[in-house]
């Protein structure tokens, strides 16, 4: 057997916090240090490892394999790329930077430094999600892409929720998942995007919306839209629609109607996926029945933590190519941003 991975984790909130427990249950690796800039509640299992204020210093006093970025989106590109110089391999959360021009540095200096870089579009190691991707991909296009995931939050998830803000608008943060799942479905180029978004509260930025509407075309002639808003005055009525439509039918994930929004573990379950064929009969009725998928025995939000920092472990060990997985990151973010500017300009942005 092979000596584990060493990892360094910088950011404990909830997806570092949960993304560090994963490495601790996985003998494939082993955490050499965390770090925060201050003090955390963690959970016992993790509560042995110091905890370090400053990500460069650790980097070099403790040389890990892997580095693990959980921190704010502001900072993942420069850590990223001090984390290649220094011959590691990077798994970043999303999104992969704050600008395009900076998450174009991340994946050169991945290139350049011949390491490994994994960004954590942890949907796509959630079965549900492949299955409902495989599934509009069969019906074959254009698409119509109908995605949101609203969230009313309060408390410490809108602390949370406003800590965000102050560098990414939920159409960006959010967004790049449900962008990267269109992308997925079509393989197609995005050529026009557009947006909208208002601020709903004076708790943050003057220059900040905490709503946000976007719309993408497609070169194949696919469109969508993405709608994400956070906060204590966001609806819970249609807080989550996951939806594709094709000429030949339609895939659609079915909520759980008790589903709250400021439950981490809604956004990742799919409850049921629903199948629906266009074909009719001469009578004009449909020929097929919708079939509902039931997905049982779906990962929680921690699991789908563990099946994502697993593919880490067999993208460095099995050097699987990431060529792909790094331009598809790119992509998204590509998409969102020009939704951003598309809020903040008024006019349509074309790619």
């Amino acid at each position: 057997m092979s000596a584990p991975i060493h990892v360094l984790v910088a950011g404990l909130g909830n997806m570092g916090r949960s993304h560090a427990l994963a490495y601790h249950n996985n003998p494939g690796f082993e955490i050499v240090g965390l770090v925060n800039r201050s003090k955390v509640d963690l959970v016992p299992e993790l509560q042995g490892y110091t905890i370090h204020p400053s990500f460069e210093a650790a980097l070099k006093e403790l040389k890990p394999d892997l580095c693990s970025i959980c921190t704010y989106s502001d900072s993942h590109a420069d850590y990223a790329v001090m984390a290649f110089e220094a011959g590691c391999d990077v798994f970043v959360e999303k999104p992969l930077a704050t600008t395009v021009a900076d998450a174009e540095r991340v994946v050169a200096a991945a290139k350049a430094a011949g390491r490994k870089l994994i960004v954590g579009y942890i949907l796509r190691h959630h079965p549900s999600w492949v299955r409902l991707i495989a599934e509009a991909r069969k019906l074959g296009g254009p698409y119509v892409f109908r995605m949101n995931l609203n969230q009313q939050s309060s408390g410490p998830t809108w602390a949370t929720h406003k800590a965000l803000m102050d560098t990414t608008p939920p159409i960006v943060d959010c967004g790049v998942h449900y962008i990267d799942v269109m992308c997925q479905i079509t393989d197609a180029r995005a050529v026009e995007v557009r947006g909208m978004g208002l601020r709903l509260s004076n708790e943050i930025a003057a220059d900040m919306y905490n709503y946000g509407h976007l719309q993408v075309i497609y070169e194949d002639g696919s469109v969508g839209w993405y709608e994400a808003g956070w906060g204590p005055m966001i609806s819970e009525t249609a807080f989550f629609v996951k939806d594709v439509m094709s000429p030949n039918g339609s895939v659609s994930i079915v909520m759980d109607p008790n589903a709250k929004s400021d439950d981490i573990d809604t956004h990742t379950k799919t409850a049921v996926i629903r199948l629906h064929k266009a074909e009719t009969g001469p009578d004009g009725k449909f020929l097929h029945k919708d079939e509902d998928l039931t997905m049982d025995g779906e990962p929680g939000h921690q699991e789908l933590c563990d099946l994502e920092q697993a593919y880490v472990l067999k993208a460095i060990t099995e050097n699987i190519n990431l060529e792909r997985h790094m331009d598809d990151a790119v992509q998204s973010l590509r998409i969102c941003l020009a939704a951003d500017e598309s809020v903040r300009t008024g006019r349509p942005v074309k790619l």
